[in-house]
Order: structure tokens, then sequence, then C-alpha cells
């Protein structure tokens, strides 16, 4: 098999193991008693976990010539955890469920990034990143859709099941891709800099601190994760708790609806980047949130679905492909793509693991309504940080890449 079709077959797969069973979280913990505070703990204690566990994760990555292994792992770890949530609904037990997934999870990134660029090397990796991105979104759908079906007729039992059978389906396509089908060289990035410049890649942290439209992109992505990452599983949690709706179907369709938009959004990611720039396409996901929230408390009932989550689609879907571009324009040149992309990633998820603790308090204080105001409201500290910015960002944004001056990076 062409090593291009099982790395996207891949994505699809993985798209239901990476998170575990995701969004159903919420739903399955409140079906057996949870209250909203304790959910949103045990979710910021797996989103930390993998906060953590992200830079050390891409550090084995870049050193093991055995990365389909890392991607094997890290799925059976992820079944295994969903298996023990399954099994026992303690608190502790909860917890340790949502930091094994969230330890795999982080592996998982990195070693699929990792193996597509040793697969198409830099010259092809936007465009085969992008294809990966619709095959993830697509495999979201179709977990999304089955689970909730599934959970309709046969209970949370076979939502778990089908993750187990996600899984086993990723480790088949990750056999599929041949070991030498990957170059270990240049999925490290070690293609585009010299071996002088190889050592100096291991201090590459210092580039958050020195790269000042990376510190800001990532700032700015802080804030709005913080104010999203709560938004879909509390969005579930009030329908259900409103309408007394089927858990299982109505998550599953708050899924499928964000993540259909969110491939049309991938897919058309490129062309409004050469239209609008990276600054404006990030500046519209930076709108779209807060519109997002406001939504989200004055419609809690099954059909507001449509546009909470269009407009989720919208904003992930346009960062999902913008983003990672972004940080390599940023980049090109200093031979630390790597080190800064792994840096946005941990400081987004800083913003990402707090926000299920802070959703479930405001919603077990003052109610859903309120959490989705506050939440929006929050968010807007990425918009503001955007917009006050904005030359410097639209400069360095606008920087053609065969030109980039490293040193002009720090400015």
């Amino acid at each position: 098999m062409n090593p291009r079709y099982a790395l996207e077959g891949l994505n699809f797969f993985m798209a239901d193991v990476q998170a575990g069973i995701g969004p159903f979280l919420g739903v399955f913990l409140q079906a057996h008693g949870w209250h909203p505070d304790a959910i949103g703990t045990v979710m910021t204690l797996g989103g930390i976990a993998g906060m953590l566990a992200t830079s050390p994760a891409g550090a084995l990555v870049d050193a093991s010539h055995h990365k389909r292994g890392i991607i094997v792992a890290a799925t059976v770890l992820t079944v295994l955890a969903s298996l023990v949530l399954w099994v026992a609904h303690s608190w502790w037990m909860a917890a340790v469920s949502q930091i094994l997934t969230a330890l795999a999870g982080a592996a998982l990134g990195p070693a699929v990034a990792g193996v597509t660029l040793g697969i198409v090397h830099e010259r092809g990796f936007d465009r085969q990143f992008g294809r990966n991105q619709v095959a993830n979104h697509a495999g979201n759908v179709v977990g999304a859709a089955l689970s909730g079906w599934l959970g309709w007729r046969y209970g949370f039992g076979a939502v778990f099941a089908l993750a187990g059978g996600f899984g086993a389906l990723s480790i088949v396509s990750t056999l599929l891709i041949r070991a030498d089908a990957i170059d270990h060289d240049s999925a490290r990035g070690l293609a585009a800099v010299s071996s002088m410049q190889e050592h100096e890649q291991s201090r590459g942290v210092r580039v958050l601190l020195t790269c000042r439209p990376l510190l800001l992109l990532s700032a700015a992505l802080a804030m709005f994760h913080l104010g999203n990452a709560a938004m879909l599983p509390l969005y579930g949690l009030a329908v259900v708790a409103a309408h007394r709706g089927d858990p299982s179907a109505f998550t599953a369709q708050t899924i499928v609806v964000a993540q259909l938009v969110m491939v049309v959004a991938a897919g058309y990611t490129n062309r409004l980047i050469k239209r609008l720039g990276y600054w404006g396409v990030i500046l519209i996901t930076f709108l779209a949130l807060p519109l997002r929230g406001l939504v989200a408390a004055l419609f809690i009932t099954p059909w507001g679905v449509w546009p909470v989550q269009a407009l989720d689609g919208i904003g992930a879907g346009l960062q999902s492909v913008a983003v990672p571009a972004l940080v390599v324009r940023l980049l090109q040149g200093t031979g630390r793509v790597n080190v800064g992309q792994g840096v946005v990633m941990t400081v987004q998820g800083i913003g990402a693991a707090l926000s299920p603790a802070l959703g479930g308090m405001l919603a077990q204080r003052f109610g859903y309504a309120a959490a989705f105001l506050v939440l929006g409201a929050v968010s807007t500290g990425s918009l503001a940080l955007w917009l006050l910015f904005g030359t410097s960002l639209k400069q360095a944004c606008g920087i053609r890449r065969d030109l980039a001056d490293p040193r002009s990076l720090a400015a």
C-alpha cells in the first residue's frame, strides 16, 4: 500500500482514539451521578497531564527510530484507559483513565506528524498535512455518528467497544506504513539545517522568549482554548439536563455538526490564507468563539446545537491548518520549527487544561447559561491581543518564507 494512503487511514481511525471517549465522557459520568464540577476537575487533570507530556513526547519521537511503535503503544494505552473507565467509575479511577488517555494523546500527535514529515519530506508536508486533517475530521464524523447510534441502540458499552475497534484499525493502518518509507532525519527536520545547527535545536525552548510574534500567538491561543475547550462537553450536559434527551445520541450530534464544518473549513483554509493572510484567518477564529458562547447561553435547546457547533467548526477547523502553518512561517530558517510547534501546543494546552474546571465550577454555582457567557468573555482576551498588536503581527505573518531572516523574528 502507498504509505500516504495508510497514513490517511491512520488519521481517519485515530480520530476516535486520540481523546478516548472524548465528549461522551461528560454524559457518561453524569449518568453515573457525577456533578459538573467533578466532571470538569477530572477532565482538567487529563488536560494538565497532556500539557506536561507534550514536550517530552516530542523529544522521544525525535530521538526514536521506532515511531510506528510509539503510535501502536499509545493506541493500546488509550484503549486500556477507556476500559478502566468502563469497569470502575470512582473519582480516582476516572482520573487515572483521563491521565493515561492524555499521555497517549500527547505522544500520538508528534508521532504522526513525524511520520508524515519522514514520508513526504518538507516539500510535501503542507499538502499532506491538510489531507491528514481532512481525514481526521471525517473520522470524527463517522466515529461520532456510529457512537451516537450504537449508544442509543445498545447503551454506553457500545461506545467503548467502538473506540476499541477504531483502535485496532489504527494499529493496522500504522503497520501498513512500511518502516523503510520513513526517513528519520527528515522526520526530525534535519534535512533543512546543517549539522552545526543540530545541537542548537536542543535549546530551542528559548525561541518562545525571543520570537515576539510566536509569544503573542501562543498567549492568544491559550486564552482562546481557556474559553473553548469546555464549551462542547458543557453544552451537551446542559441540553441533556434540560430536555432529558438521549445522552449518546445528542452528544454524537454535537460532534458530527462541528466536524462536518471542520472538514469544509480545513479544506478551504489554504485558499483563505492566500486571500486574507494568516492574521486575517486566525482573527476569524477568535471572532467565532465569543459569538458561540452567546448563542450557547441563549439557546440551550436541541436545535441550538447547529449554530453553536457550526461556530466551533469554523474556529477549530481553520486553526487546525492555519496555526501550524503560521508557526512554520514564523520560524522558517531557524532550524527550530518542531520545537516551536511543541512550545505553542504546550502553552495553548494550559488554557485547554484549565477550561473544564472553570466551566464546571461556573455551571455548578451559577448555571450553564452563565458559564457559557463567562467562557465566551474570557476568550475575548485573545481577540483583544490579536487586534492590539495587529500591526506587528501582520508584518510578521507576511514575511516571505524564502527571505525570512531568523534575527528579524525577535522584533
